[in-house]
This record gives structure tokens, sequence and C-alpha cells, in this order.
């Protein structure tokens, strides 16, 4: 581990020699992620991009991509594009990007069951930002958006999500 890592410990998500309050799945921690358990899978899980809502914020890294109108996440298991980001319209079962709320304003994605995703092992698991301290997620981890702003500006193609 490195100060670079985003370590998840029971007093929170320790990053550069900090540590955030954050919320996790409301199936608790898992090594046996299942899709719809609610749980945040174990593992190290490396970062592999990140996406942002232009119209309600500043692009926090030059590597961060635009939410766009039509954005979803693919959650259906039964379905070739399962665990990827994919287009409107889409009949499968999917996430939308591009909520109302602001939860997905700012997304970190990890590489947890993809880019070759196995059916029902979980669709992906995020850093976003949470409904409010101490509620829990579907099996991201969730953080004040303020935190959530200040890491996404300082991880860099080395850092991990590890998650015992």
């Amino acid at each position: 581990m490195t100060p670079d890592d985003l370590v998840l410990s029971p007093r929170g998500l320790r990053f550069q020699n900090r540590v955030f309050p954050c919320s996790i799945g409301r199936g608790g921690i898992s090594a046996h992620k299942r899709e719809g358990d609610g749980a945040t899978p174990t593992g190290t899980h490396r970062i592999v991009g990140m996406l942002f809502r232009p119209d309600r914020m500043a692009r926090p890294t030059d590597w961060a991509v635009p939410i766009r109108p039509g954005d979803l996440w693919s959650d259906d298991p039964e379905d070739e594009d399962y665990n990827m980001m994919v287009r409107a319209p889409y009949t499968p079962s999917h996430e939308r990007l591009r909520r109302a709320d602001p939860l997905y304003d700012l997304v970190i994605l990890t590489d947890w069951n993809w880019p070759y995703a196995v059916p029902g092992r979980g669709s992906a698991i995020f850093i976003h930002r949470w409904r409010r301290p101490g509620f829990p997620t579907e099996g991201c981890i969730g953080l004040n958006p303020t935190h959530l702003l200040w890491i996404a500006k300082r991880i860099k193609f080395k850092t991990r999500l590890i998650v015992r």
C-alpha cells in the first residue's frame, strides 16, 4: 500500500495520509459479491476512469469524461453489455448516469467485474457522493461531495481502492 491508495478501514477511507468518513453498501463488505446484494466487494480494485456532470461542475482532472444526456450503465447480467456504459435508448436493465439528484455528479470508476464481466458477480463499484452521512449505498463507496472532489483532483493512474 502507498499513500496514493484509497484504503477502506473501519474509520473511513484513507488517502494521502487523511481519513475521510464514508458510506459503504447496505450489505456490508463481502468476499462473495453478487448482483443486487448491496455489498461492497473486498479486494484491490484499480481506478479505471472518472465521470462528471459538466453542467454542474468544472472538469476535476484532464482525464475525466463528461456524463452526457442518455448515458447509462448496464446492470443486466443477461445482456452482452453488462457492467458497461451504454447509451439510450437501451431496453435491458440499467442505471441512469445523468440523474436529477447530485449522486453521480462526480463518479470514480473501479475495475470491479470489468472489463470482462462475469454475469451475476455484480455491476460497477463506483466512488461517488453519499446521500447523507451513514446512509448506505447499493455497494459503492459514498463520500461527502467536498471530500470526493478533493480526492478526485489528486488520484493518479496507479491509485487503487483496497477493501479488506
